[in-house]
């Protein structure tokens, strides 16, 4: 557990290295001495960073052992969080979280595999449950608490904040988590042949457009509470979204390792009836909460089916397509801001729930109809 929670604060530091800037972009822009919009352009670089670089530092260090491929990674987390805590210049802050991408990708591809690794297979699932924790527990709390911090304090110490943590975390991975063998040169499948393995494909279809539909709505809440009237409550509605993210994680992993396919469809199915009440009872407060909290049910164990379904299929390439999936989770997040702000300005912020309804129609079919591979029912540690 020990080690599994130290995996689960490596993906909390990836996680909110990615959207703190968010909460901070006022005083950044101010002291950086860009417009708002630019200093935005600090989280698209990140995932830019993500995604150009995941897939071939994957395979270039596929040979490397496990334990000292996380630490060289989350050393670049504190390298990248503490040159953009002491950056004056712009261009040298956008490098540095550009750094920061690098490593994601990297921390990314190997985390639920190394979380496989780590117990035995009727238990896999629940591990990456729980390394996977880290991402609700950034968004609901972590973003919240760094920006207070950078309220109090200042926006670089909320920065070296997160690498005075990472260090810590270095020094927790070494004492507790376990070392496993890279992958002998031999026995590799090359990267984009992984495709051809049954079930890779479906699972990374349904990554892209299932991320693409989620980042469109969650980018924009804010716009789309504000025409409700309910822009200041975007705070609590993000809070609960957070909470039932947790909740669905708990439910996920404690079910995971029987059924993985019944999982995914239950999770599509409730972002969709979420994204209906949104779309078309939005009027109410107490059912937009209410939608809220459908949609972090069906959310928040995303990422765990997602990458089990994935490790799974991929079998021995777990790692590769891995890389696969967190290229194809960053482009989603990308084309969803870019996607969402076409929407918004074409159609309005009531088109978004609509879009996100439109899209999931295809992850529907898709799940349901990959009953041999890529999301199979997982009984007894094995997969049907």
């Amino acid at each position: 557990m020990a080690a599994l929670l130290a995996l689960a604060t490596a993906v909390f530091i990836t996680s909110l290295t990615e959207t703190l800037p968010a909460g901070l972009l006022p005083a950044m822009s101010a002291d950086l001495r860009v417009s708002g919009s630019a200093m935005g352009q600090s989280v698209t670089i990140y995932a830019i960073g993500t995604a150009l670089t995941a897939i071939p530092l994957t395979a270039a260090t596929a040979g490397w052992r496990r334990r000292r491929l996380l630490l060289t990674a989350m050393a670049g987390f504190a390298i990248a969080n503490t040159v953009t805590a002491v950056s004056t210049n712009y261009p040298l802050t956008m490098v540095a979280r550009f750094v920061a991408g690098v490593a994601a990708g990297l921390a990314w591809a190997m985390l639920a595999g190394y979380a496989r690794r780590m117990t035995p297979v009727h238990l896999q699932g629940k591990a990456i449950a729980i390394a996977m924790a880290g991402i609700p527990v950034a968004l609901s709390l972590g973003v919240p608490a760094g920006t207070f911090l950078g309220e109090a304090l200042s926006w670089q110490a909320a920065f070296l904040v997160m690498t005075v943590l990472t260090v810590v975390l270095l020094a927790w991975i070494t004492a507790t988590v376990p070392d496993y063998p890279g992958q002998r040169a031999q026995g590799r499948t090359p990267m984009l042949r992984t495709l051809h393995i049954p079930g890779v494909a479906p699972v990374l279809l349904v990554t892209l457009v299932f991320v693409l539909a989620h980042t469109i709505l969650y980018t924009y809440v804010a716009t789309f509470l504000g025409r409700l009237g309910m822009g200041d409550s975007v705070d609590l509605v993000l809070l609960v979204f957070g909470g039932t993210c947790l909740l669905s994680i708990w439910i996920v992993g404690a079910n995971i390792h029987r059924r993985l396919r019944t999982l995914t469809i239950a999770s599509t199915l409730l972002v969709a009836v979420a994204a209906a009440v949104l779309a078309v009872l939005a009027e109410s407060p107490a059912l937009v909460y209410a939608a809220v909290m459908l949609w972090g049910l069906g959310w928040g164990g995303a990422p765990t089916l997602l990458q089990t379904a994935v490790g799974d299929a991929g079998g021995e390439s777990a790692d590769a397509a891995q890389a696969m999936l967190v290229t194809l989770w960053n482009a989603a997040m990308a084309g969803g801001g870019v996607a969402g702000g076409l929407l918004l300005d074409i159609l309005g912020p009531q088109s978004l729930p609509w879009s996100v309804l439109v899209l999931l129609v295809p992850v529907l079919v898709v799940v349901i109809a990959a009953r041999a591979h890529g999301f199979p029912s997982r009984r007894a540690g094995t997969t049907a």
